[in-house]
């Protein structure tokens, strides 16, 4: 975990600090699925500004997580470039809104911040490939490998009763 202290910046409105950090990326886990940073620390640019009431945060990184394809279980890579934004507000009976949940008794949780940032820059799916098949419903082959189709229409002996019923009517 990475943290960076609050407390010994001693900054004036308007003034900022600027500072080159190794921030430790945990793994996330997805549908289930455990999606691992590569590398496991990653640099990150972060910049403190004070404002009149509080204090702008902004990390900027790249982070990589390695982990399966959500349709056809290979390997699957999701890179992304992130530039991000909190705000904390000076005082301390402030709407919550306007208080980081990243900023604990002076310091600044900069692995949470970043974690929760590359999971929120995440696509919708985790693929492969943009085009990935995916596995196949009858077989459970990798349909990126082996296209093909079935032939053979397979009908489940339990849904027999309604078939007959059906010819009935």
């Amino acid at each position: 975990m990475t943290t960076f202290s609050l407390r010994r910046l001693r900054l004036r409105s308007g003034e900022e600090y600027r500072d080159e950090q190794e921030v430790a990326l945990e793994p996330l886990e997805i549908g289930g699925q455990r999606y691992l940073p590569v590398p496991e620390r990653v640099g990150a640019s972060l910049t403190i500004t004070q404002a009149t009431t509080g204090r702008v945060f902004e990390l900027v990184f790249r982070g990589r997580l390695h982990g399966p394809c959500q349709r056809c279980l290979t390997d699957a890579v999701v890179e992304r470039e992130l530039a991000v934004q909190e705000y904390q507000a000076e005082d301390a009976h402030a709407d919550e809104e306007l208080r980081s949940p990243y900023v604990r008794d002076g310091l600044l949780d900069l692995s949470a911040w970043a974690r929760d940032a590359l999971a929120l820059a995440l696509p919708d799916q985790i693929l492969c490939r943009p085009d990935c098949a995916g596995l196949c419903p009858m077989c459970g082959r990798d349909l990126n490998r082996e296209p093909h189709e079935h032939t053979e229409e397979r009908v489940d002996p339990r849904w027999s009763p309604l078939e007959e019923l059906r010819e009935k009517l």
